[in-house]
């Protein structure tokens, strides 16, 4: 009769930047999923593991300098390894930064909880002249120390073998007394010089003592942290970033796109025909669920794209230089250079820069960052400013849709000021202290697994909404309220989607925009960005403006907007352009801020959001009208 296996749950605890990711990248496989803290919106990675007779569920928690927790990230990794749940800590030592590591191993060894070490970084140690002796930390420390390689998995075998000792023998670190339960905060104050002093006689027994030699990511950090330099470099970095999260994954979009509106839907219509279905049937299912599908689908190669970016750039060692290029352009809002790589992904879509947020340290400033990136003005509205300006400044339209972008950075910049002083009144810019890791090569297959992870998270959880979106935008436009169609046979003025646009229409009455098809664009954007132009051809009866009918339609648009304006077009467009770029996130946008930050926090930004593009666009138009 076999033994029954037994499970236990285990905590990656380390630093940012020293292979703790990959590390559980390597050892959970595709076994794993992106979950939230209890209580919290900080997305953590649980995986299973087999490590000898036993099944671990392994969870990476968010990267920590310290378990004296001063922010939201450095909270849910101090309430971890103080839980009682919890058999063990794997705690990841950087060789090439040993004595900032033991600080942290300290921390978790006062806090009672048994311990095995694993030393990474090793080679890059020894490139300085730095590596630790991993036997002899393991005497100093009285735990197993375990040297491996996170991104080729050399050591993994060792650590399982480690792991499962260490369940049944509960080591404890020598040197260190657990945290009595009624401690105070002098007792803190005293043991954190005990620390450091035992952190000195360890690193004294372990390293040794040779001067540090330069190393290949010295002789780059004079470039790159040199601001003649670092800046022109930082700007082609995320150009490359712009053009990989647009022009190469248009044409993915596009193939995914084409796949569900080809074969897919000729499937379904196919398989719906030959059981007889009702038309209103066929038309739900391709114009709701299959339409559903392909929004989904073909937003999977961006985001994919968009998590391998961030992941290079994190894993590599960059994300931390590109910190300290900007650090000083983003503290004006409260922020840290971090957040300058997601604002600036969001000019190519909003979608996957929500995402980009990760490489923040804390979940405010992530969620500030968040709130901000929909004030970006992706690509999709660039066809809609394209059509305006050429509609209402023909001679200018090239310095209008650029003067759109000004525009969206301000806005980004004065929400970003207004959500500080009101509802994020505790995110403040801190002295920007971060660790430069050695430059090094991402490993592809951690890589792949990482990625294929976030996507998965990302098709679960936004792409339900997005799903359940589309359908409910097909449902409105095939109910009719008034002329006697039939269901799904109505056209879009007299559907339930027509009326309602027609009843908001008197909203825009303060921009110059009192009109049902300009309303109906407007909602119907909401679904997506790019659907704007499209919405506004159904609804004056056109054909897709792609094939030629641009003109045709910009002279309805022109001629109705002269009528609702009162004879001031130009200053009417502007408030439409101005409205266009910030009035609502699209659907998918919406649907990862609600993924990331809970309803709650995303109801109160697009609200506010709202509310802001509408005072500016009611502004610009009433001032334009009297120029």
């Amino acid at each position: 009769m076999t033994a029954p296996t037994r499970t236990a749950s285990v905590l990656l605890v380390g630093n940012p930047n020293v292979g703790k990711s990959t590390l559980f990248n390597h050892l959970t496989g595709a076994r794993q999923r992106v979950v939230n803290a209890p209580g919290t919106t900080i997305g953590l990675a649980e995986g299973t593991w087999r490590a000898g007779a036993v099944d671990v569920t392994l969870i990476d928690l968010p990267g920590t300098y310290s378990l004296i927790a001063r922010s939201p990230d450095e909270q849910v990794a101090a309430d971890a390894i103080a839980a009682e749940e919890h058999d063990l800590a794997v705690v990841v030592l950087d060789a090439t930064a040993l004595s900032r590591s033991l600080y942290i191993l300290g921390q978790v060894a006062r806090a009672g909880r048994p311990v095995v070490a694993a030393l990474t970084m090793t080679d890059l140690a020894a490139a300085r002249g730095l590596c630790p002796d991993a036997e002899a930390l393991a005497e100093a420390l009285g735990v197993p120390v375990v040297e491996l390689n996170g991104r080729t998995g050399a050591g993994a075998a060792t650590l399982s073998g480690a792991v499962e000792e260490a369940l049944r023998t509960c080591p404890r670190v020598d040197g260190i007394v657990p945290r009595p339960p009624d401690h105070q905060l002098g007792d803190e104050l005293a043991h954190a010089q005990q620390l450091f002093d035992w952190i000195e006689s360890v690193a004294d027994r372990t390293l040794a003592a040779e001067e540090p030699r330069e190393t290949l990511s010295d002789r780059l950090d004079r470039v790159l942290l040199n601001p003649w330099a670092g800046v022109p470099a930082f700007l082609a970095v995320v150009w490359t970033v712009f053009q990989l999260t647009t022009s190469v994954a248009a044409p993915l979009m596009d193939a995914a796109a084409a796949l569900v509106d080809g074969p897919v839907t000729g499937g379904v219509t196919a398989v719906l025909g030959s059981v007889g279905a009702p038309a209103w049937l066929e038309s739900f299912a391709i114009g709701g669920l299959v339409a559903g599908v392909g929004a989904v689908v073909s937003f999977i190669p961006l985001m994919a794209i968009m998590f391998a970016c961030v992941t290079v750039l994190e894993s590599s060692g960059y994300l931390a230089r590109v910190a300290i290029v900007a650090d000083r352009a983003m503290r004006a809002i409260g922020l840290d250079g971090r957040a300058m790589l997601p604002l600036i992904v969001g000019f190519g879509c909003n979608v996957p820069a929500l995402s980009a947020t990760a490489v923040l340290p804390h979940a405010r400033q992530r969620l500030l960052t968040g709130l901000m990136v929909p004030l970006t003005s992706c690509t999709a509205r660039l066809t809609v400013y394209l059509l305006l300006a050429q509609t209402f400044f023909p001679a200018h339209a090239g310095t209008v849709v650029f003067a759109m972008y000004l525009v969206s950075i301000a806005l980004v910049v004065l929400f970003g000021l207004l959500a500080r002083r009101t509802a994020l009144r505790d995110v403040r810019p801190e002295p920007l202290v971060i660790a430069l890791p050695d430059y090094q090569l991402p490993h592809l297959r951690t890589l792949a697994l990482g990625v294929w992870a976030r996507v998965v998270s990302f098709v679960r959880k936004a792409g339900t909404v997005i799903m359940i979106a589309v359908a409910l935008l097909w449902v409105l436009q095939a109910i009719p309220v008034r002329g006697g169609h039939d269901l799904a046979d109505v056209p879009v003025e007299d559907s339930v989607y027509g009326v309602t646009a027609s009843a908001l229409a008197p909203t825009l009455a303060p921009m110059g925009l009192d009109d049902w098809h300009i309303a109906a664009s407007l909602v119907s954007g909401v679904a997506a960005k790019e659907v704007t132009v499209g919405a506004l051809a159904q609804s004056y009866a056109l054909e897709d403006p792609g094939d030629g009918s641009t003109a045709t339609l910009a002279a309805q648009v022109r001629a109705t907007v002269e009528q609702t304006s009162g004879g001031s077009p130009g200053a009417a467009g502007l408030a439409f352009m101005v409205f266009v770029l910030g009035y609502l996130p699209c659907m998918a946008t919406l649907a990862e801020q609600r993924r990331l930050y809970g309803w709650r926090w995303t109801a109160g930004a697009a609200g506010a959001q709202l509310a802001l593009t509408y005072a500016l666009a009611t502004l610009v138009f009433q001032v334009g009208r009297l120029l």
